[in-house]
Parts: structure tokens; C-alpha cells; sequence
């Protein structure tokens, strides 16, 4: 078993029991395919095992070789700071193979969301900040 070399804490997005038993810790890429197949496999996980697992999403973007992938980042982080993480971390991965300036920028009207908050710019360097603290060593 790999121990979290940053572990589990009050800046994550979790879902599920914060006491559970089981934590699954995902660093997700949202230009990946192989993160957006493990979407519908982590939902079923999570069904089954229900209030026994804690879910956590790390964004970890891997930007040499998903260009759109730290924009999408940033967007959910953005979303995050509102309380709306989740919906747009779906939002995502179901729209993969849109994914770029354009739609990150037109994300928001996909969810209640305040518009004077929307012309403000991402959160460019508190999500670097965000995604640097989160990394792991392999």
C-alpha cells in the first residue's frame, strides 16, 4: 500500500463519509482518456462501497502532453472556491472532447452560478499553488 506523501485535508474535494474506512485518492487529468474512462468505474466504486469509501479528486494536470488540461484545472478550482467542484469536475470529463478556452469560459452558465463572479479571471496562481501542494512523490 503507497502512503500519500501530502495527506488527505480541509483543501481537498471529498466526497462521501470524511470517516470512512477506504479512501480513494485520484489525480485526474481532464484532457486524459484514460482519467474520463475511470469516471464511470470510480461512480460504481463508490456505489458499492457506499459510506465505507471517501472519494478525494486531486487535479494534476499534465500539461506536456494535454495542452487544455491546467485550464480545465483551473476552471474546477474556480468553481471550487464557490462551492461548485463537483459539478463542474462532471461537467469536464462528460464534455472531454471540448475541452479549451471557449468552453471553459462558457462552463459557467451550465450551473447557478453568480454572474458579476463569472468576469472575474480564474485563479490562475492559487490553482498552481493548489495543484504543486497536492503532488506526490512517486
Amino acid at each position: 500500500m503507497s502512503t500519500l506523501q501530502v495527506p488527505v485535508n480541509s483543501t481537498d474535494y471529498v466526497q462521501g463519509d470524511p470517516h470512512a474506512p477506504v479512501t480513494l485518492v485520484e489525480y485526474g487529468d481532464y484532457q486524459c482518456p484514460a482519467c474520463g474512462a475511470a469516471i464511470p468505474i470510480v461512480k460504481a466504486v463508490q456505489t458499492h462501497f457506499g459510506k465505507e469509501l471517501r472519494f478525494v479528486f486531486r487535479n494534476f494536470p499534465l500539461t506536456q502532453i494535454h495542452p487544455e488540461a491546467e485550464s480545465a484545472a483551473e476552471t474546477a478550482e474556480f468553481a471550487g472556491t464557490h462551492g461548485h467542484f463537483w459539478d463542474v469536475h462532471d461537467a469536464l470529463y462528460e464534455n472531454q472532447e471540448e475541452l479549451g478556452s471557449r468552453f471553459t469560459l462558457i462552463l459557467p452558465r451550465l450551473w447557478t452560478f453568480p454572474r458579476r463572479l463569472c468576469a472575474k479571471p480564474l485563479r490562475r496562481a492559487r490553482s498552481e499553488r493548489r495543484c504543486a501542494a497536492t503532488s506526490w512523490v512517486a
